[in-house]
């Protein structure tokens, strides 16, 4: 990983000053004008962390979502959120007709290792709208020779990152800038360096770091998350950057104010938070 810290400006801090806002939307709006987000993962034993991604794609204004997961796993997601078309795959063929309809693809948590999430990615990856690569998707991205869409967002923590690079966890920590710079360059989609700190590399040189968060955020399904609200941004409109750069502040700014309850906050806390500051920072209406 080449060491670039001191020859390129130093990260943006994130503010919401300096954050793109969605754009309001006029009395005769339609669900057919705010994108269409499909959500891809969910292998046995793993139906949570899709769910919980699809629905904070469906609290931030996205205006269709459908989820495909085990099928084993359709009843509780239907429970869990109704207004989502939750489709059960046992192979990738299933998974083209929902695919050709989607504008944007949220693809990798709880997907697994396996052939079934092997099948699902490798079917992912051959559509051409934006698309937000997380957990496994980044596993499988690791030993793969795939590209990923154009306008698409990969969400590594410091463990991934480093697989993806070929180097160490330490190393990736060392410079995370570097890191960040790295993936992009490498993957040529935009990278959320997630952690503490955590860092939104853009391909035109772009650096942000968002300095929010609390330490109540360790803990299981914040990922899943972070990457529906990604989804849902971009199928609004908003670009790779912009979208993951708002993402990661409200996503931040959400767990800052679950996380002063203290211990025991819950990923699915955090979506009624995120909801009401994408509000505040860009009203639906006038």
């Amino acid at each position: 990983m080449p060491q670039t810290k001191h020859l390129l400006a130093d990260p943006q801090a994130l503010s919401a000053d300096n954050l793109a806002p969605l754009p309001r939307r006029a009395p005769s709006a339609h669900k057919g004008q705010f994108g269409h987000v499909l959500l891809v993962g969910g292998d046995r034993g793993f139906g949570g962390s899709i769910t919980l991604s699809a629905q904070a794609a469906l609290r931030c204004g996205a205006g269709l979502v459908s989820l495909a997961t085990r099928p084993e796993h359709v009843p509780a997601a239907l429970v869990r959120v109704p207004e989502v078309m939750v489709l059960g795959v046992s192979s990738a063929n299933q998974l083209m007709g929902v695919l050709a309809q989607a504008s944007v693809v949220v693809v990798g948590p709880g997907l697994g290792q396996a052939p079934w999430g092997r099948s699902l990615l490798s079917a992912a990856a051959q559509a051409k709208m934006p698309q937000v690569w997380d957990a496994d998707a980044l596993n499988l991205l690791s030993n793969a020779v795939i590209t990923l869409a154009p306008g698409s967002v990969m969400t590594p923590h410091p463990g991934e990152a480093a697989r993806l690079l070929g180097i160490s966890t330490g190393q990736v920590q060392a410079d995370r800038p570097a890191a960040a710079r790295a993936l992009v360059k490498k993957y040529s989609a935009v990278c959320v360096l997630k952690g503490a700190g955590s860092l939104i590399a853009g391909l035109n040189g772009e650096l942000a770091i968002c300095s929010h968060g609390h330490p109540a955020m360790a803990t299981a399904g914040l990922g899943d998350v972070l990457a529906g609200v990604i989804g849902a941004l971009l199928a609004q409109g908003l670009g790779a950057y912009d979208a993951a750069c708002l993402a990661v502040w409200l996503h931040a700014r959400a767990g800052e104010q679950q996380g002063q309850l203290g211990r025991g906050l819950a990923a699915s806390d955090l979506i009624p938070v995120i909801r009401q500051l994408l509000e505040e920072h860009a009203p639906c209406t006038k």
